[in-house]
């Protein structure tokens, strides 16, 4: 994309219901990013799931570098000989799971993966429509309103009811003629709103009367009614807060959701989890996990948190990467040429090099993997400015970027370790050279077959790949920890993700009247 704002012109195939939208429709909007909309979203999905309901999530737009790999897109039929796949934030992801259905590109058409401080990669539908300098998108996203419009009435014409998550605060007034996800959308999709506050992060009054404060009269009439998110100790405290808040905002207050403590069991959905991680202690192997500045898909490391025997960390700006470390995981990256430079600018690369001297281990995951070759190279400026930037040289391979994007599912069996495998491929890099000879997985091939995947060195203390989601796998993740020195725990990770989603549905239950917000719905 360039610098002046293109022209969207988007072919949408008909709809599969032209008849009256089936669907029930609520939508949680927040006064603030990070207020827990998603997390109530995904509960009262899987909530409204099990009372029999078909439910379904949707995002208009979402922001993030975690994304989840759909089977279904608005791309081509085949991309190089195989049936391409689409890809949403995370977030709908997790939603579509609470709701027991696969996740669909309709679920969230409008994906802005950030590539630098100004500008995002823009997926619409599951598929790349380029990177766009932050003012562009801005003028040219009205031009997507008919494709975010035409994903929701498909949903709802499949669904008994459909929960409309919001993005930010919805009361970003300055927005609303071009907005696409909060209350211009709502407007446009006659949907009615709920407003989140949050009141862990203080100020909630303040907040949610702001918010009533910028609307226009008719954005004020289209909430429903608000809840109060997050709430600790005796809520008998907060109750003058709440009439207060009604008497001048005329909105009914629906409830208070108090604090979940099993959130940290579910996939966060962007990196502002990382500003506060929950880390490990109290194990074996000491596992250094650098925050990379567009870091991408850290939920890849989720299962080796739940493991007791690793002490896993991430690593902050300004800290070293400590010398006892056993294993330093690079993870993915939005923009792995610009996450080497920040490699080089906190000292991480010197802290790494030092590591695989004193006999430490290396995993590098997607653009982690690349980092660990000769070099990356850019040529058509996909990530940012072309160019090159050496890797760390402890693979010898080399990494460039461009053709199409790779959007492939695994489930197979490596057959090196003989465990069965589940994950994905994402990414624009091709690599080659002589490290591939000595592949670091093998895997089914999905013809009978065997492909080659990543690279080991020769002294298998380094080693990478592109397949996402490898440490869910429980018996390859326990293979993997018995190699470098730990022991894995009896944990079905999936089912300890189930356990979550229904501890946050039995959490809904317990807090919210689930038949007022359903009456609420139309």
């Amino acid at each position: 994309m360039t610098d002046s704002a293109p022209t969207i012109k988007i072919d949408l195939p008909p709809l599969r219901d032209s008849g009256p939208r089936r669907a029930r429709t609520l939508m949680i909007q927040g006064t603030a990013s990070d207020v827990g909309k998603s997390m109530l979203v995904a509960g009262l999905c899987r909530a409204y799931a099990r009372r029999g309901l078909v439910v379904r999530p949707f995002k208009a737009q979402n922001m993030s570098n975690n994304a989840a790999v759909t089977t279904d897109t608005d791309a081509a039929p085949e991309v190089d000989g195989e049936q391409p796949r689409g890809e949403i934030g995370r977030a709908q992801a997790l939603q579509a799971r609470a709701c027991g259905v696969a996740p669909s590109i309709h679920m969230n058409p409008v994906l802005l993966k950030p590539q630098s401080n100004v500008g995002s990669q823009v997926v619409l539908r599951g598929r790349s429509l380029g990177n766009c300098p932050a003012r562009v998108y801005h003028e040219m996203r009205q031009g997507l309103m008919p494709a975010v419009l035409d994903s929701f009435e498909r949903l709802c014409a499949e669904a008994d009811l459909v929960l409309v998550e919001g993005a930010g605060s919805g009361a970003e007034v300055y927005l609303r003629d071009c907005d696409i996800t909060n209350m211009h959308f709502a407007e446009r999709a006659e949907v009615p709103v709920v407003v989140l506050g949050d009141l862990d992060k203080g100020g909630t009054m303040a907040s949610l009367v702001g918010t009533w404060l910028l609307l226009d009269e008719a954005d004020r009439e289209r909430v429903v009614g608000y809840i109060v998110n997050k709430f600790r100790g005796d809520f008998s405290l907060f109750e003058p807060a709440c009439e207060t808040i009604t008497e001048i905002t005329g909105w009914p207050f629906r409830g208070v959701l108090r604090w979940f403590e099993g959130a940290g069991r579910l996939p966060a959905e962007d990196s502002l989890a990382l500003e506060r991680p929950a880390e490990t202690s109290g194990g074996v192997l000491n596992v250094a996990i650098p925050r990379l500045s567009r870091v991408a898909n850290f939920d890849d490391m989720d299962p080796l948190a739940a493991e007791p025997s690793v002490n896993l960390r991430w690593i902050q700006p300004g800290e070293a990467i400590p010398a006892e470390t056993d294993v330093v995981i690079l993870p993915g990256s939005k923009a792995t040429r610009a996450d080497l430079d920040c490699l080089r600018r906190e000292g991480w690369d010197v802290d790494i090099i030092a590591h695989v001297r004193r006999g430490g281990r290396v995993v590098g995951l997607c653009a982690g993997y690349q980092m660990l070759g000769r070099v990356v190279r850019d040529p058509q400026g996909i990530e940012g400015e072309p160019g090159e930037t050496p890797g760390l040289g402890l693979l010898d391979i080399e990494t460039e970027i461009g053709g199409d994007k790779r959007l492939v599912e695994i489930d197979g069996h490596d057959q090196r370790s003989g465990c069965r495998l589940t994950g994905y491929e994402m990414h624009m890099g091709r690599t080659a050279g002589a490290g591939l000879e000595r592949p670091w997985l093998m895997l089914d091939d999905g013809q009978g077959g065997v492909r080659a995947e990543g690279a080991i060195s020769a002294d298998g203390r380094v080693m990478g790949g592109y397949v996402h989601g490898l440490f869910a796998g429980d018996a390859f993740r326990a293979h993997w920890l018995d190699q470098v020195g730990a022991q894995a725990a009896r944990i079905d990770f999936e089912a300890r993700i189930e356990a979550a989603l229904d501890a946050l549905a039995d959490h809904c239950e317990a807090n919210l009247d689930l038949d007022a917000l359903l009456t609420l719905a139309r």
